[in-house]
């Protein structure tokens, strides 16, 4: 028996989080959903639990920290990769559109508060102005994929 190869291309990388690009129409124009940690705005990511696959991983999270969970994967499975960052972590998004226009930071039981400090709902140029550079890629791909 050969020796299994562990550090594949085809490997998550070990520190891997998911999360959602959600994307929704108003007035004809997308709007996306970023959410404020102190001053640190993200689309809904977070850790992936033991076992779970990257999408359910995302599904969950985007729930968890923003309560979006109409959502449609209208674009299948396509995702889009952070570069490495702290640690060596990764962020991986998906993308997803939503018609659930109303919002709220659920508390999350390990904190006894809200993960995030605020959500909005922006248009392409609000988050390329509040996002920060690793996810400038992220964005640009998003912005891609909408316009298709």
């Amino acid at each position: 028996m050969g020796m299994i190869d562990t550090e594949t291309a085809t490997q998550p990388p070990k520190r891997l989080s998911a999360g959602v690009v959600v994307a929704r129409r108003q007035g004809g124009h997308w709007r996306l959903l970023i959410l404020r940690c102190y001053n640190h705005w993200d689309f809904p990511k977070g850790t992936l639990e033991p076992g779970e696959t990257p999408l359910a991983g995302a599904i969950r999270e985007t729930a968890e920290e923003s309560s979006v969970t109409d959502l449609d994967f209208r674009w299948g499975e396509i995702h889009c990769e952070t570069a490495p960052y702290r640690r060596g972590k990764v962020a991986r998004y998906y993308l997803a559109e939503t018609r659930q226009t109303d919002i709220y930071l659920p508390i999350a039981p390990e904190l006894g508060r809200p993960e995030h400090d605020e959500w909005r709902w922006v248009d392409f140029d609000e988050a390329g102005r509040l996002l920060p550079p690793r996810l400038q890629p992220i964005l640009a791909w998003a912005r891609n994929k909408l316009a298709g």
